[in-house]
């Protein structure tokens, strides 16, 4: 590791450190003056309170990542640039490509670093939070969570769950269709006031059968399927669900499972990519920080356009991310849009910055050789 890149790299993360732990300190603030009043009305000790924000902690470190990385990045980029040390480095032979390769390089570093507390911590952290104020704050035991109107299919059956408690793993209204292999003719129609899974199948009670050709209907109190499907894997697109809170693993085992069962998964594609997308965003960040240089090397101003960039680079991922998850654009588009823009537009200043700067460095060998 060269003398330059240590020095880089010093100044990088004691700013990466500093404004991370700004930032996470002003978050931690305001959740909790609007949380307190919840708190004091709950009686709650300080080692309660304090393990909250600090369960907390991974999943806002995640979130404000790579927003911290762009003004580590623009702070050190025009300090540097104001000590003169970009024109000394120039002086010395060192590009801009350099310099940029460099940003790169952190970038994916802190990418790592962001998919790591998001997938990994956050996730634990996130769980363990949400259970302190469901179950300390609001006193709230562990809800069974419950869906309406599910339908699935798997093998021959087409099944349709009026109202499915998710935790209890048990459906009340349950309609399913059996059909033929050709998929064209339904062989019966199977309905049951209740359905328990079980580890041999679905346990129907209180069961009627009908067979449509020839309107034959018989009435038993219990009937054993064949059926697999577990009930907690629709949790992940229950209305109340938020699809950020599943680990990256999780989110694609549940893709897995919902898509083989003929249920709509675009919610859940896009949710996943979003993760990766996210984590590539501070990359990204950083690009627009060596956008901004070329444009302009004043602290103020770089970190206040930065700011900007970044709200409309969130609007954009939010915007695009909801109408992947409603159906209007692909997941992936969805989920990438404004990682892709950001990129090709901070990108191509850069390299036509670059390329610029090695014209003109070229064009003054030139002229001095000539004037020799």
């Amino acid at each position: 590791m060269s003398l330059l890149t240590r020095y880089m790299l010093k100044q990088n993360l004691f700013l990466m450190l500093l404004i991370l732990g700004i930032g996470t300190a002003v978050y931690l603030l305001t959740d909790l003056f609007e949380k307190l009043d919840d708190f004091l009305e709950a009686g709650l000790g300080f080692y309660t309170v304090a393990m909250f924000f600090i369960c907390k902690l991974p999943l806002i470190v995640s979130q404000i990542l790579p927003a911290v990385f762009l003004l580590s990045c623009t702070v050190q980029l025009c300090v540097m640039s104001r000590n003169k040390e970009l024109v000394a480095l120039q002086a010395g032979g060192v590009s801009f490509v350099s310099l940029a390769r460099f940003i790169v390089y952190m970038g994916l570093f802190w990418a790592v670093i962001q998919l790591g507390f998001s997938q990994f911590l956050g996730v634990m952290g996130d769980v363990e939070s949400r259970r302190i104020w469901n179950e300390e704050v609001q006193g709230e035991t562990a809800a069974n969570t419950t869906v309406r109107d599910i339908w699935f299919i798997e093998d021959e059956y087409i099944i349709n769950l009026g109202v499915a408690h998710l935790n209890d793993e048990t459906a009340e209204g349950v309609t399913i269709l059996r059909v033929l292999e050709q998929g064209d003719t339904i062989k019966e129609v199977i309905k049951a006031q209740r359905v328990s899974i079980q580890p041999e199948g679905w346990v129907l009670t209180s069961v009627l059968r009908t067979e449509p050709g020839s309107y034959v209907e018989s009435t038993i109190p219990k009937l054993v399927l064949p059926i697999q499907q577990k009930l907690g894997v629709f949790k992940t697109v229950s209305a109340n669900a938020d699809l950020n809170k599943l680990a990256l693993w999780e989110l694609g085992a549940a893709i897995d499972r919902l898509k083989s069962s003929g249920s709509n998964v675009e919610a859940l594609q896009t949710a996943y990519q979003q993760k990766i997308a996210y984590a590539t965003a501070v990359l990204v960040m950083g690009l627009v920080a060596l956008m901004l240089l070329t444009w302009r090397d004043s602290l103020y101003i770089n970190i206040s356009v930065g700011l900007v960039l970044t709200f409309v680079f969130y609007a954009l991922f939010t915007w695009f991310g909801a109408l992947g998850e409603r159906g209007y654009i692909n997941p992936v588009l969805g989920a990438w849009f404004a990682n892709i823009l950001f990129a090709a537009g901070t990108l191509g200043r850069v390299l036509w910055y670059t390329r610029s700067r090695v014209k003109k460095t070229s064009s003054m060998t030139l002229s001095g050789s000539t004037a020799t």
